[in-house]
């Protein structure tokens, strides 16, 4: 481990920590939480973001900066951390980044650091202490969270137990720690997972403060959890508790920041700005006048900010600058496509909308307004001309096959003029560009009232993880300060419009019907008694839509990356089998 990340050989003892005890007196620092937003893999961009940070921060008093977990590498790495190379780039990351710290400073950094044992994983999830030039102290993270979207364990070894000891710094006892590391309170937790409480056995070893380099990725409510939990842990053990917490998008998932500093007391003392970089500075010695814990924004608007920084991060991390979203005329596309705008600006939208035979006029009108609120490009492409060719090729196919029937009615025809939809979106893709945003939402997705290679055809399903209900209200909260989503859009009962007459509740319950459901199956983890105990449905409603969940798994899997709003997403987070046979 010395080898490759340089760690100064003195200041380590046979467990790579240093075991002195804190002093009598502990001399005032200032300590500065600098809550960045890294890209997974780009050791060159997150050592500049991370140096800009800590000389910002030093320019303002810092003695000690502070960045999220695994900051240097970017979160989650996932199976690059397989790939030998990137432990060995981000060593040759960090040693070049010590440097900085030649005026003084402490910087306090998360890294992959290499397991040099012959047993256990190849690499630790760690914090590096440099100061003066070089590393001096690595600190493992001892929790690794397996569950939900978590599956560190699979990559990293966890720290030894007896390597829990105070880094010593400026004459103060620091307790560092590595997100998970802090969730694990036995007073605050009515069931823990892990049997080690790494932030006992510091308070135990002498620290004076507890700091915790965090990537807690959002979901709606995780703020306010993460603000009280460690509220408790502080005044448990009568310690000062920091967070610094990452903010941005990787991939599916949206890290929300809000850093905070909590006095021994619980009491907040400062808090980082939710869903934006900042630099959150605190004097542990001389706290600021005690701040009320927030009460959580509405649930509208955290899934609006997540989902627009979720967008705009998956864009610039990805090298795409364009969106193409198909406009419906209906209330999915039209929040998507506000929220998109928003994220990279209403000159990189585009939008398309598609009418076939069934749509109505009022489907074109509605799209053309909200394009025109939004001020993005708009174009109009019926499909009628392709669906009449599908309708030919087709029916020729039904009759040398001798099927009786050679029309093309009922769920195929429904397909057939949602695929088309998709065609022309990718065309539009390939030609210009521009990623597609599919638009359908987790109401849908969860019992299949989609199409495989239609409207789920796209490079990132930005609502996803948003129920139809939950669609509605975002709706309205962007409505708040002018006109965003036509009013008629919002008002107009939901229809694919892919046959006569078409309604969704055709098929479905009313969404507020169907979305409790839904959340007590996927979210709380209910059976079909419970849902029914809990929520007062229809049991035969109950069992129809789980079954509809659990025979749909197959089109969740080829489905797009979605943003991760709620406590159990699709995807990474809900791992299902396909072929399997049990009754919820």
């Amino acid at each position: 481990m010395s080898a490759l990340l340089g760690v100064r050989p003195s200041a380590v003892n046979a467990q790579g920590v240093d075991p002195l005890p804190c002093p009598s007196h502990t001399p005032t620092m200032r300590v500065a939480l600098a809550q960045i937003n890294t890209t997974v893999g780009d050791f060159e961009g997150n050592r500049a973001r991370i140096e800009a940070a800590y000389r910002r921060a030093r320019s303002a008093g810092a003695d000690l900066v502070m960045t999220p977990e695994l900051a240097l590498a970017g979160y989650p790495p996932r199976d690059l951390l397989e790939r030998r190379g990137f432990a060995e780039a981000c060593g040759s990351a960090l040693r070049a980044l010590a440097a900085v710290t030649t005026d003084g400073g402490g910087l306090l950094v998360g890294v992959v650091a290499p397991n040099d044992n012959k047993v256990g994983r190849p690499v630790f999830n760690s914090a590096a202490l440099l100061a003066d030039g070089v590393v001096t102290d690595i600190v493992h993270k001892s929790l690794l969270p397996t569950y939900d979207v978590f599956d560190e364990a699979r990559y990293f070894e966890a720290g030894n137990a007896e390597q829990l000891r105070p880094l010593a710094f400026r004459g103060r006892s620091l307790g560092v720690t590595l997100c998970e590391d802090l969730w694990n309170d036995p007073g605050f937790w009515d069931a823990r997972l892990y049997a080690l409480d790494p932030a006992r056995k510091l308070a135990e070893a002498g620290a004076d403060v507890l700091l915790n380099l965090s990537a807690s990725p959002f979901h709606l409510g995780k703020g306010h959890l993460r603000r009280r939990m460690l509220s408790a842990l502080a005044k448990s053990h009568g310690l000062p508790v920091l967070q610094c917490n990452l903010v941005g998008g990787n991939d599916d998932l949206v890290f929300d920041g809000g850093s905070l500093a909590l006095g021994s007391d619980g009491s907040l003392q400062a808090l980082g700005t939710a869903f934006t970089e900042d630099l959150v500075l605190v004097d542990l010695d001389s706290p600021k006048p005690t701040l009320e814990i927030p009460s959580p924004p509405p649930h509208a608007e955290q899934a609006a900010r997540a989902v627009v920084l979720g967008i705009r991060d998956y864009f610039e991390k990805c090298g795409f600058q364009r969106a193409v979203i198909g406009l419906s005329g209906g209330i999915d596309s039209a929040v998507t496509a506000a929220l998109a705008a928003r994220a990279l600006g209403s000159e990189n939208v585009t939008g398309i909308t598609m009418p076939s035979r069934y749509s109505s006029t009022g489907s074109v009108e509605d799209s053309r307004s909200l394009a025109s609120l939004l001020g993005i490009p708009f174009h109009v492409i019926p499909v009628g001309p392709a669906h009449d060719a599908y309708h030919s090729m087709l029916s020729h196919l039904w009759a040398s096959a001798d099927l009786e029937d050679t029309s093309m009615a009922g769920l195929t025809d429904q397909n057939i003029q949602a695929r088309i939809r998709g065609n022309i979106l990718m065309a539009w893709s390939n030609r210009t560009g521009a990623l597609v945003l599919s638009t359908g939402n987790k109401s849908e997705l969860a019992v299949g009232y989609c199409t495989l290679y239609g409207d789920m055809a796209g490079g990132l399903a930005a609502i996803s993880d948003l129920p139809k209900t939950l669609v509605y209200e975002v709706a309205r909260w962007l409505n708040q300060s002018a006109e965003t989503i036509p009013e008629a859009t919002l008002t107009k009962p939901p229809s694919a419009e892919l046959a006569p007459d078409q309604l969704d509740t055709d098929s479905l319950p009313p969404y507020e019907q169907l979305d409790p459901i839904l959340h007590g199956y996927l979210e709380e983890g209910w059976d079909a008694e419970a849902i029914i105990k809990n929520t007062g449905a229809d049991p035969a409603t109950v069992h129809r839509i789980l079954h509809m969940v659990d025979r749909n798994e197959f089109k969740r899997r080829q489905a797009a990356p979605g943003l991760r709003v709620t406590s159990k997403a699709f995807g990474q987070g809900r791992r299902y089998p396909v072929a399997a046979r049990f009754n919820s």
